[in-house]
């Protein structure tokens, strides 16, 4: 039985993480989640080490049946897919609108 966990800064997922055991997958997700979290922390001023690291949560472990590649394959590609563009601006635009 494989379990993956989502990584994130407050709600912008950053990594997925899946394991069997001892086989562990840790996938990044694209540039632009890892954009938004800087930007995220810039406006809401957490910029120093404390805050910054206070932002970080996991998500549970969640079971599955597939193997650690394509389980944490299928959640990079689900969490790319819920969070467009749009809604990572739309996030941030949320934290501190910039008009």
């Amino acid at each position: 039985m494989s379990e993956y966990q989502v990584m994130r800064w407050r709600e912008i997922p950053s990594m997925v993480m899946a394991r069997d055991g001892a086989d562990t997958i840790k996938v990044m997700l694209p540039a632009r989640f890892q954009e938004a979290i800087d930007e995220a922390a810039m406006r809401l001023g957490e910029i120093d080490a404390d805050a910054y690291t206070a932002g970080w949560n996991r998500d549970p472990w969640t079971q599955s049946d597939e193997v650690p590649a394509a389980l944490a394959a299928r959640i990079t590609a689900s969490l790319e897919e819920e969070f467009p563009e749009s809604k990572l601006q739309a996030i941030l635009d949320a934290m501190n609108p910039t008009n």
